[in-house]
Formats: structure tokens, sequence, C-alpha cells
């Protein structure tokens, strides 16, 4: 009796510890499954940590060349001698794992002059890094921006510079396997190689396109204020005429050398393009005013006053302005753009008033990735109509 108790025991335990076993071997393969399911879809190289630490001196402060509400940038150098930008994203970082997954996903499968080069990506326990060809004369607003550095840029250099940024933008919305909206175009997320050629960066809130260009609704309505279109920032709607908006500011920033949320006229108190705070009862907008009055050389930065282009850039202001016009039907497509800025003999139409937006009580959101960064799901905003 007490023998068969034993062995009855025995036989029990030994139960419990295969099907534990079974579990155990179970759990590890899910796991397993899991990771790779993670690195799915990851067309780029993944490197690993010690390659990366080795690369960036184990991330010291002084191989820093960046940083953002994302993380920070470090300039490394592989075993080969290569150059990389090293973007290691902060824990508390905007740019979550879908973002992050987002971006090499798609710059995988774009290759383009004006499109940054991503050589790879590392994923370590719980940080992520995205390894991209380094770039030696950093971002556009570094230059456009400042007084000095900006003298580096004449007319040429930053017409080469538009026409690099919109070819880039046209073989992203039709020339790319996939129609992609980049969603977040600005002088800071615009690359410049050793020669200045212009790489286009920053495609984690990149989203592939409807068809036929058609609207998309989002609920999650993230990106820079000053560059996002009114339809996107207030109703959620993007699609590629959302970028061709973001484009025409950049096109009257490089221009005039002065930032859309930044600059205010000592005489009327307008912004670049008419984004203003609520405090500011002035409505009208800066840019606009300008052409509607025939004063568009006024917008010209100092810097190239004396450039024998002058038609050249008054026209490149009327194509600024047809980007940034308040419907997006009336927007040109990519194609158009391209078109108009490489063919001084086209005749181009005259736009329509811009659209443009005013903030109140404008939250900054606890993801952002800088300080330009805002969520609109806490902003009330408001379209200006014209007077």
């Amino acid at each position: 009796m007490l023998k068969t108790a034993l062995v009855a025991s025995m036989s029990a335990l030994l139960g419990i510890f295969v099907s534990g076993l079974v579990l155990c071997i179970g759990w590890r393969k899910i796991k397993r499954k899991g990771t790779d399911r993670r690195k799915e879809g990851m067309e780029t190289p993944l490197f690993d940590m010690d390659t990366i630490a080795t690369a960036t001196n184990n991330f010291a402060p002084d191989s820093i060349i960046g940083a953002g509400g994302f993380g920070s940038v470090y300039k490394g150098k592989l075993l080969t001698g290569q150059e990389i930008a090293v973007k290691k994203l902060s824990m508390n970082s905007g740019q979550g794992v879908e973002e992050f997954r987002n971006e090499v996903v798609l710059i995988a499968k774009l290759q383009h002059r004006n499109l940054v080069g991503l050589l790879g990506s590392c994923i370590h326990r719980e940080e992520r890094m995205l390894i991209y060809e380094y770039m030696p004369n950093k971002s556009l607003d570094y230059f456009i921006f400042d007084r000095e550095r900006s003298a580096l840029l004449g007319w040429k250099e930053r017409f080469v510079i538009i026409l690099g940024i919109a070819r880039g933008l046209l073989y992203l919305h039709q020339d790319s396997k996939l129609q992609i909206v980049h969603r977040d175009l600005k002088p800071s997320n615009v690359l410049l190689d050793s020669n200045l050629i212009p790489k286009i960066s920053d495609f984690g809130l990149a989203r592939i396109s409807g068809d036929d260009g058609k609207e998309t609704k989002t609920r999650r309505v993230i990106g820079t204020y000053g560059y996002m279109a009114p339809e996107y920032a207030i109703d959620g709607k993007f699609s590629v005429k959302s970028d061709v908006f973001s484009l025409g500011v950049l096109l009257l920033e490089i221009i005039s050398g002065k930032k859309n949320r930044g600059f205010a006229h000592p005489d009327h108190h307008h912004n670049l393009l008419g984004h203003v705070s609520m405090n500011n009862q002035m409505e009208r907008k800066y840019a606009w005013l300008m052409w509607t009055e025939g004063r568009a050389s006024e917008l010209i930065d100092t810097g190239l006053e004396d450039t024998s282009g002058k038609s050249q850039l008054l026209r490149c202001i009327q194509v600024g302005l047809l980007c940034v016009q308040k419907l997006p039907e009336d927007r040109p497509v990519m194609s158009t753009v391209v078109f108009m800025l490489a063919n001084e003999g086209a005749v181009l139409p005259q736009p329509n008033q811009p659209g443009f937006f005013i903030e109140r009580g404008s939250v900054i959101d606890a993801t952002s990735r800088s300080e330009d960064y805002y969520s609109t799901n806490e902003a009330s905003i408001t379209i200006l109509e014209a007077r």
C-alpha cells in the first residue's frame, strides 16, 4: 500500500517536472520568435553593441554632435575607417518602438541621392540605436539661421539645396516603390554632406500614403508647428500635399534666412508666414503681404541682395507661396514643383492666400523630441480667414 502510494507520488512529480520542462522550452521558443519578429522586416544590418561602443569611444560626451528630446547623436568611426552618426534613442524618447521600427523598415526600401543613408541599427536590451552615414556639414538650420554661417551659403548653393530637397520629396511621393509622406520636413531634418548636397532625414513619423495620394486621417497628430499643414494640424488629415506645404515654408526660410516661428517684423509684428500666437493681434501674413504689395524682394536674405539671380529668387518665392496655399487641392504636386523650379521659362500661376493657424495655450507634448515638437491633441488651433 505504501509502496503503491510512493510510486504514485513519484509518477506525479515526474509528470509535473516533464510538464514544466515542456512549458519552459515552449516559452523560450515563443520568446525567440518574439525577438525574431522584432527583427523581422529590418533589411538593414544589425550592429552589435560592442562595435558601436568602440566606434563612439563608449559614447564619450565629446563624441556628441547633436541632441534633442529623442536622445543624443554621436559621431563614430568603424574599424573599417568609415565615419558614422549614431542616434541613440533616449529611454524616455517619444520615438518609441513603432517609430524606430518604422524608420528602419522604410529607409531600407529607399535609395536616393537626396535621402540620408541608413547603414543599420542596434538593439541592445532596451536600448535602440540607428546608424547613419555621417554628414560633416550638419543640418540646414545650422547655416541658414545663423548670421555668420549663412554667409557661407550663397544663392547658388541655396538653390542647389532647394532643388535637391524637392527631388528627394518627389522620389518619396512618386518614384519610390512606396508612396511615402514624410510628415516632419523642416531644416533640422535636412542634412548636408561634404559637398552641401541635401539629404532628407528622420523618417520616424513617415507613413505610406493612401492610393493616388488621397488624404489619410490619424488621431495622433505629431509634428512641428510652423511646418505642419493646417488640415493636418487641425483635423489630422495628411497626404503628399502636407509635405508640399512643409516644403513651401522651408523654401521661404531658405530664401529669407528667417524662421517661420521665430521671425517678427519690427513694424507689423508679422511672422514670416503668419503663424502667430493669440496674444498677437496682427493676423496678416508677412510673406503674403510683401507678395501682394509687389515687395517680394524685401523677403530676400540681405546676404543675397547682390546676387545676379534675383529673378530666380523671386520665382522661388512664388513657388514657395504656391506650396503653402490654404487648400490642399490648390497646392502643386511635387513633379510640378520640381518642373517649376528647374525650368525658368515655365509660366507660374498666381498663388492664393497661405494657410496658417493660431496657437491657443499650446502645450509641448511630453514625449516630444525637441522644443518645437507638438501634439495638437493638447492645443486649440484656429484657421484664420482673409479679411
